[in-house]
């Protein structure tokens, strides 16, 4: 039996080479099973791509059904549909993108591609159309019958239109159609296509052709479409411009022959509505522009749209806003309206929307765009950036931010009864609230304006609020220079705003213009109690609003405050001191997007997180009375605040999952649970793991907290390695389910657990000034702590980290040889170079990050240099041990690669044993799957080697000359 087991071991050793390309060398060291029949095998690197999640759930409107998607890391997804109480349930293969009919009747969605055919059109450079195309199911959910239409390129449902849909066919092969005359209109085979609407009650189906996007009105009355055909004019027709005695045209000459060919073409674009009561179809456009960003009021009997009559190629095109009452066009808003700043336009890059009563209609305008000069020659001119000393961004946030720029908008409104139209912000505008959802007279304005050049080193930065009124433009000011966030309430009564230098939160009458304190004189801070950078601390936030304005809800740590938004009444704790108490962290759950407040009456919700024993759970309260919330259940489970209602019925749902139980989705009536799912059914076959809290007190006198994760099969009388991972604090995924996957460059814990290895996360609280010997602190003493246990093999612990956790590597390695192997993803080790480096992905300066958050230096660099250079793991690396593999790839947004490099080289000139990794083109932490699976099995083997004595493998001994790099991986192990 042993020997059958080895034999398809190996088989599946073979399949997982295979697939990613290694060596067979490989086959000795990445899969490891147990040798005794019955027991369980260990996780190995083949396991990742089946590993399932959960994805999309969504219940009917109705209560009576529940579908959720059940996704693999690598592979088709699977689309589950099931009935609450009738034992109905289906399961389809690839299905995608599913959704009710709002009336609950039927259940939409895609069933897609086979995923290794979508996979080998990107391997092969396949055009798309050589792919096998999306089948559209519909499901009747009182009948179970199911239809499938194949060649389906995307669909629609209208909100709460009931049980009606659109979708469009793929494209048809090109064909002419008589149009009149003397010309012919051409299908267009790249974009237009056909559109098939269906009353899937009525069993009424209609079609349109030449279909390029279209839209249904929230309430399914009203579906918009836009077309898109070429008119082909006789060739006779069209003037000769050939020059008779001439071989060969010159340019200008060959220009007007092309222009005359294109003469032959002209494409014409449509706009047609059509009623899904009366079934009466409207032309509403017909141009040669392209129609875009529809949008509609939510009666649908107003809408709108924008397009442009410059030609396609244009370097800078003008738009014009049209609006729709019915089936006319009865306003057109360009730049030459009346109140538009000076050459500023429409923006394109804006969708439109009406005010919840319909009388208002706001949109984007932008400075008009300064077209490039394309007749310059390269070669002929500089290309450079200037750095201005006294510019709002830099220039590499510029830069990066160059595109989004670009398409940047600035809020507009016409009013639809009083014709006319309001500038609402400028280019000095960051931000723009529609308040009452739009029906308010005013709209929040957020503005840091002459306050960008110090968010260099301050990113918290300071802000103006003010309200600008959408009838006359005018603006008034809420609060400047607030470091904080100001809020809108739902009807737009008022703004609450929080100053984070104080503490204090704050009501803003919108009409009275007045300002009140809400939580003076309580004894109770509202900003994070454990904030540990040198900066100002987070608050807890807003946790909801109460109906007609009255009141706003306002979370401490622990409980939840309701504060009169007059100021009139004393603040009251409608959590009733129950979350302190028993050190429960509450927050309500807001479940019904439509109302964006709470009545007194209803039941609400929260959820409730253990500080002490990371346990959660969910709870139940009310605003009226003063009783303590209700635990309708708690368990050591995390999930409780993915729930989700049904829009009519007291159905809920729920994804939750703890360290040894799989994500699994739930549903309720707040009384019974019952389990829909089961994923991950072969988890049981490997050697898993457990998780528990550990205490200890570090030198200082510091009350500590980690978790210590074991395997599956722990045996107390044995020694195991261990590996110390870390990164600030961590003991809140107690629970976290770890699934076995390719991280993005963090420590794989499932996997290493399972192969007989102990991880302990220990959190870290920090002294501003002192990063490194904080985490000397915090991570030393645990682990002194659990070396004392007899099953901690204390010649054999090594640490990971990436990125701050990867600065706390370098710096342990430093000061302490305690450790037999250390692993530092993206570090910085220099914090004097770091200090002035750029955040590439961003382009946002570094310095705030030493001043005022991660790092925690909390000085400025020429004020207190001693505290960058003692911080700083460079400068002691002659001090280093510990053999070290180091992560940083040359597309790092976050930390510059450099700082890598500079580490390896100190290394490596002090001749101490170090390696570093560099993904090309990848990032901070890894986005490739086929990176994220190749760093597992090269930590698998590097902690292996030093942790465990085994062989180290080609790219540790030898490496990998940069004459084998794509032909050799450097994993086979080997005796040296």
């Amino acid at each position: 039996m042993r020997y059958l087991g080895l034999k398809k071991n190996i088989k599946i050793r073979s399949q997982h080479i295979k697939t990613i390309g290694a060596f067979m060398g490989l086959l000795a060291l990445c899969f490891n099973t147990s040798s005794g029949y019955g027991q369980k095998k260990s996780l190995d690197h083949s396991v990742y791509d089946s590993w399932q999640s959960i994805g999309d759930k969504k219940l009917s409107n109705n209560g009576s059904f529940l579908l959720y998607s059940v996704n693999v890391q690598e592979g088709d997804k699977t689309l589950f549909i099931e009935s609450i109480n009738k034992g109905f349930k289906e399961q389809i293969n690839r299905g995608e993108q599913a959704v009710f009919t709002s009336d609950s009747k039927f259940l939409v969605f895609s069933i897609k591609p086979f995923y290794k055919d979508q996979k080998a059109v990107k391997a092969k450079k396949m055009k798309d159309s050589e792919l096998v195309k999306d089948t559209l199911g519909i499901l009747n959910l009182d009948s179970k019958s199911m239809v499938k239409i194949p060649m389906v390129k995307s669909f629609k449902i209208p909100a709460k239109g009931g049980a009606l849909i659109a979708y469009v066919l793929e494209k048809q092969k090109d064909s002419l159609v008589k149009s009149g005359g003397d010309k012919k209109e051409k299908k267009d085979k790249k974009e237009a296509s056909t559109l098939v609407y269906t009353n899937l009650v009525k069993d009424f189906t209609t079609s349109f052709e030449d279909v390029v996007d279209f839209y249904f009105d929230e309430l399914g009355t009203r579906l918009v479409f836009t077309t898109k055909t070429t008119i082909n004019v006789d060739s006779d027709k069209v003037e000769d411009t050939s020059i008779e005695g001439n071989e060969k045209l010159d340019a200008v000459d060959k220009e007007d022959k092309k222009d005359a060919e294109k003469a032959k073409e002209n494409t014409v674009y449509r706009v047609y509505s059509y009623s899904t009561q009366s079934n009466k179809l409207s032309l509403i456009a017909e141009d040669s522009m392209l129609y875009t960003q529809f949008n509609f009021d939510k009666k649908g009997k107003q809408w709108t749209f924008i397009a442009t009559k410059d030609d396609e190629k244009a370097l800078v095109k003008s738009y014009t806003l049209y609006y729709v009452l019915g089936d006319k066009i009865v306003k057109e808003l360009n730049q030459f309206e009346k109140g538009m700043p000076n050459d500023w336009v429409v923006s394109e890059n804006y969708t439109p929307v009406f005010s919840e009563n319909g009388e208002k209609l706001f949109f984007g305008i932008a400075p008009m765009p300064i077209a490039k000069d394309t007749t310059l020659i390269t070669l002929d001119h500089a290309v450079l950036d200037i750095w201005h000393y006294n510019e709002d961004y830099l220039q590499p946030q510029q830069l990066a931010n160059l595109e989004k720029d670009l398409k940047k908008s600035f809020l507009a409104v016409y009013g639809i009864k009083n014709k006319q139209f309001v500038t609402l912000a400028t280019d000095t505008v960051n931000n723009s609230t529609l308040m009452n959802k739009g029906n308010s007279d005013y709209v929040l304005n957020r503005s840091d304006f002459r306050k960008r050049v110090e968010r260099q080193w301050d990113i918290t930065g300071k802000q103006d609020y003010f309200l600008t009124n959408t009838q006359t433009g005018k603006a008034k000011t809420v609060v400047d220079n607030l470091r904080g966030t100001a809020y809108a309430s739902p009807f737009g009564n008022y703004i609450v705003y929080i100053n984070l230098e104080t503490g204090i939160w704050y009501s803003y009458d919108v009409k009275t213009e007045k300002t009140k304190p809400l939580n003076t004189g309580l004894n109770v801070s509202f900003l994070d109690e454990e904030f540990d950078m040198p900066d100002v601390a987070y608050s807890y936030g807003i946790n909801g609003w109460t109906d007609n304005d009255a009141t706003v809800l306002i979370r401490d740590r622990y409980d939840i405050w309701e504060f009169d938004l007059k100021g009139d009444k004393p603040a009251r704790m409608i959590t009733n001191g129950f979350g302190r108490k028993e050190k429960i962290q509450l927050e309500l759950l807001q479940l019904d997007d439509e109302k964006p407040f709470y009545t007194r009456k209803e039941l609400l919700l929260a959820v409730g997180f253990n500080t002490l024993t990371k346990d959660s759970g969910l709870y139940s309260l009310k605003l009226q009375g003063t009783s303590e919330p209700k635990m309708l259940r708690s368990d050591a489970f995390l999930g409780y605040n993915s729930l989700i209602k049904a829009k009519d019925a007291e159905v809920y749902a729920y994804v939750k999952s703890s360290f040894v139980d799989s994500p699994n989705i739930y549903t309720t009536d707040l009384k019974t649970e019952v389990q829909r799912s089961a994923t991950n059914q072969q988890q049981i076959e490997y050697n898993w793991g457990t998780s528990e809290l550990v205490h200890w007190t570090t030198p200082k006198g510091f009350n500590a907290t980690g978790v210590l994760f074991k395997p599956e099969n722990f045996d107390a009388t044995k020694e195991y390695p261990m590996i110390v991972y870390f990164y600030e604090k961590l003991s809140d995924n107690l629970n976290r389910y770890e699934a076995p996957a390719p991280t993005p460059s963090r420590l794989n814990i499932s996997y290493f657990i399972s192969n007989g290895y102990l991880v302990f996360t220990p959190d870290i609280s920090y002294i501003d000034g002192y990063p490194g010997k904080s985490a000397e602190e915090y991570i030393n003493s645990g682990v002194d702590y659990l070396k004392d246990f007899a099953w901690v093999d204390s010649n054999h612990i090594g640490i990971q980290g990436q990125s701050w956790g990867g600065y706390q590597v370098a710096h342990l390695i430093t000061v302490t040889d305690r450790y037999a192997a250390a692993w530092s993803g993206a570090p910085v080790v220099n914090m004097t170079s770091a200090y002035g480096g750029i955040r590439w992905q961003t382009g946002m300066s570094r310095q705030f990050q030493y001043e005022k958050t991660q790092s925690r230096i909390g000085e400025i660099l020429w004020d207190n240099i001693d505290l960058y250079l003692e911080n700083s793991p460079l400068f002691a690396m002659n001090k280093v041990t510990t053999p070290v593999v180091i992560m940083h790839n040359d597309n790092d947004g976050a930390v510059p690669w450099y700082q890598g490099i500079e580490m390896f080289m100190a290394l490596r000139r002090l001749q101490k044993p170090v390696w570093m990794l560099n993904y090309n083109g990848d990032e901070h932490n890894l986005m490739k799957r086929e990176n994220r699976k190749d760093i597992q099995i090269r930590q698998q083997q590097f902690f292996d080697h030093y942790l465990k004595g085994a062989a180290a493998p080609v790219w540790m001994v030898k490496g990998v000359p940069a004459t084998m790099k794509g032909k050799t991986w450097g994993f086979e192990l080997v005796n040296e």
